[in-house]
């Protein structure tokens, strides 16, 4: 081989080298965000677990799942203010036994929450209904309005048909109230609820590169998040087991499924509050902000509304001042942001 083709084969290598050299570079410049390595005493030893949180076991499911503590069952559900009452008369006294047997199979009417609740022959309080107890008295609701909207005239209809079923099973007698107020309560519920209906979103976007699932999870589990049922989802559990998290956090469930999560990118976030499931005591704004202001401090991120609009100081004050408004309204209405009706009402 002449020294001419020894050159040239050389200048050939040097420029494949530096080809493959400026892919490779270019590769791990815009390869998504990954998070730190574990220490070895906290490496996950159970096989498939290499996203942190993926594949623990799901936390949010077994918060709804949880069965309710002996409190939190002896408290009764109906209220006047949000439900539509028929008291039950009993000659004599029913087992809860007999009672529960009676009730239909479902305890929905169309979108509607329906309950039967009884008085308990030896506490003399309302309470939902027990095996082992003795009632004497009953009293069936229908919920008034939630957020797929107000009772209508069939729902009302179904909920006589039911309530007067259970009822002649028990052998009581049932008094309904008025079909047409009731809607008409219903719809003035619905509109009021509908206008006063906050749930707030911030989206954080990359600045830069885009993130890895794993990279997402690894900062939000630092401030208090984990995993929730849906993949692309983590949540701020609320402290007592069975209510609404406290924040939300979803990203692309695409991106948390994919077979190589380490090669997925994403480039937002959706931060989001449920203001009236809340208790205003929380300050759950306030959370959110900080929330919202960490990860972005730690990711690299801009905080944006839905528009893609950059939230300045001015906005968040403002913000902060509506719900001011909206929390004095929940207060005056009797629906208080967190309490049991408020919930009901706003689910």
């Amino acid at each position: 081989m002449s020294s001419l083709q020894v050159a040239l084969a050389i200048a050939g290598g040097l420029a494949l080298a530096a080809v493959v050299g400026h892919s490779t570079w270019s590769n791990r410049k815009n390869r998504p965000k990954q998070a730190d390595p574990l220490p070895a005493s906290q490496q996950p030893t159970e096989p498939g677990f290499a996203e942190p949180g993926f594949d623990r076991p799901d936390t949010e499911k077994e918060i709804d799942d949880a069965p309710l503590t002996p409190v939190q069952n002896l408290l009764p559900t109906q209220d006047a203010l949000i439900d539509a009452l028929a008291p039950i008369e009993l000659q004599g006294q029913v087992s809860g036994d007999a009672a529960l047997a009676a009730l239909p199979p479902t305890r929905r009417i169309g979108t509607k929450q329906f309950t039967v609740e009884g008085v308990n022959a030896d506490t003399g309080e309302w309470e939902p209904l027990r095996l082992g107890q003795r009632y004497s008295a009953f009293q069936a609701g229908i919920q008034l309005a939630n957020r797929m909207g107000a009772l209508n005239e069939i729902e009302f209809s179904e909920f006589v048909m039911k309530t007067q079923a259970f009822a002649d099973a028990v052998g009581g007698d049932v008094e309904f109230p008025d079909m047409l107020q009731e809607v008409a309560r219903a719809r003035e519920l619905d509109q009021f609820a509908s206008e006063h209906d906050a749930q707030l979103s911030f989206t954080l976007r990359a600045r830069q590169l885009a993130w890895s699932p794993g990279y997402v999870q690894q900062n939000a589990l630092r401030l208090g998040f984990v995993p929730g049922a849906i993949p692309g989802r983590m949540v701020i559990p609320a402290a007592e087991v069975g209510l609404a998290p406290m924040l939300s956090l979803l990203f692309d469930s695409q991106a948390a499924l994919a077979e190589d999560p380490n090669q997925t990118p994403i480039r937002s976030l959706t931060l989001t509050l449920d203001v009236p499931q809340i208790e205003r005591s929380q300050q759950p704004f306030l959370r959110m902000c900080q929330v919202a202001n960490e990860l972005a401090a730690a990711m690299e991120g801009l905080i944006t509304d839905d528009n893609g609009h950059a939230l300045s100081d001015a906005a968040l004050q403002t913000i902060d001042r509506d719900l001011t408004v909206i929390y004095d309204t929940l207060e005056q209405r009797d629906l208080a942001a967190g309490s049991l009706q408020a919930r009901r009402l706003f689910s």
